[in-house]
């Protein structure tokens, strides 16, 4: 009788085992919902790019979560990063696909309520800018190196700080080129309206809407020609980057040597590289907010490692946005974007110094 029972006893002792064994071992996101939280609004290039990874990003994340977006906009993305720190949930079930969001922090940690360095990044994308002006700026511009004839240039942006607005008037001061600036806009596509009104007459998006919206709709057309893209190689010919392969484009360091004979060089070309390594080398940041589980991270980040091998992604983003995006990532992405997300004292202060003299000639 005894040893009947006691064989009862080690049997339920092996099926509870088992049964906490099959608990831990479920996905952690097994009947969640996780919301991608991107930070500008529907529409633009982040909203294009980030929708598509969401949509991909579903299929490769054990426990097969319902995956939503939501598109949370301002302040030149500042917004919705803040919110994703300050105001999500910390169990994973939020993540945010970021942009532009890389200088603003560096140029300014302090306005960061919650510090941006201890978000949990799981992945990156590098990238790039495409800066554009209308053909009849005066007296008619009919190729890159005619932007230096223009007269009466209006350039439009998102906000002061966002490091394409930065780049594109450091380019354009470096080139000697007067010109207004207009800013304020929420996201690329009412600034995209504003151009094609006349409101503005340049503006600069990054590679997925300029391929998908401004290539068909403006430059098709004859109404803005490309003038550069930004790149930081001075010498030879720029590294190929897949965002610009099949683009007749020059970069900002050909353009210059083109009109000046030489490379550029100078205060104002120490910053723009120091932005472009920060903000273009982490053009895209995917994060969870501080705090959250590792098994999230984990899981999140298994999942991108699948998407980047993916070939109905990749089908899909060239017929979209006509490149394949890439995400480097890692089990310590983390500690390595932290170690990129700073700038010299002396170069915070010069490109802020710049940043609040807003050319209104």
């Amino acid at each position: 009788m005894q040893r009947a029972a006691w064989f009862s006893l080690c049997i339920a002792v092996v099926s509870a085992g088992g049964a906490v064994g099959a608990a831990a071992q479920e996905p952690y996101y097994k009947g969640k919902r996780l919301t991608v939280l991107i930070n500008f609004a529907a529409g633009g290039p982040t909203d294009i790019e980030g929708r598509l990874f969401a949509k991909y990003l579903a299929r490769h994340i054990p426990g097969s979560p319902n995956v939503i977006v939501q598109n949370m906009d301002g302040a030149g993305g500042v917004v919705g990063a803040q919110y994703v720190g300050e105001v999500a949930p910390k169990d994973g079930t939020v993540m945010g696909y970021f942009a532009g969001t890389s200088w603003v922090y560096v140029s300014d940690p302090e306005r960061w309520r919650v510090d941006f360095k201890a978000y949990e990044f799981v992945a990156y994308q590098p990238g790039t800018t495409v800066h554009f002006v209308r053909t009849d700026v005066a007296p008619g511009l009919k190729s890159p190196a005619d932007i230096v004839k223009a007269q009466g240039l209006v350039a439009g942006g998102l906000s002061i700080d966002t490091s394409k607005d930065l780049r594109l008037r450091m380019g354009l001061d470096m080139l000697g080129v007067p010109f207004k600036y207009v800013t304020g806009y929420r996201s690329s596509a009412p600034a995209r309206v504003a151009l094609q009104r006349g409101e503005i007459n340049m503006f600069s998006e990054s590679p997925p809407s300029y391929r998908a919206l401004v290539v068909p709709a403006l430059v098709d057309t004859g109404q803005v020609i490309p003038v550069w893209w930004d790149d930081v190689q001075a010498e030879g010919a720029p590294t190929p980057q897949k965002q610009m392969e099949g683009l007749s484009v020059p970069s900002f360091p050909q353009l210059y040597r083109q009109l000046k004979g030489t490379a550029p060089s100078g205060q104002l070309w120490e910053a723009y590289k120091t932005i472009y390594d920060i903000n273009s080398t982490l053009q895209r940041l995917i994060a969870l907010p501080p705090g959250a589980p590792r098994a999230a991270y984990d899981a999140l980040q298994g999942a991108i490692e699948r998407l980047n091998n993916d070939k109905e992604f990749a089908a899909e983003a060239m017929k979209l946005i006509q490149f394949v995006p890439e995400y480097p990532t890692a089990p310590d992405m983390s500690q390595k974007i932290r170690a990129m997300l700073v700038a010299s004292p002396e170069m915070r202060k010069f490109v802020n110094d710049y940043m609040r003299n807003v050319p209104k000639r």
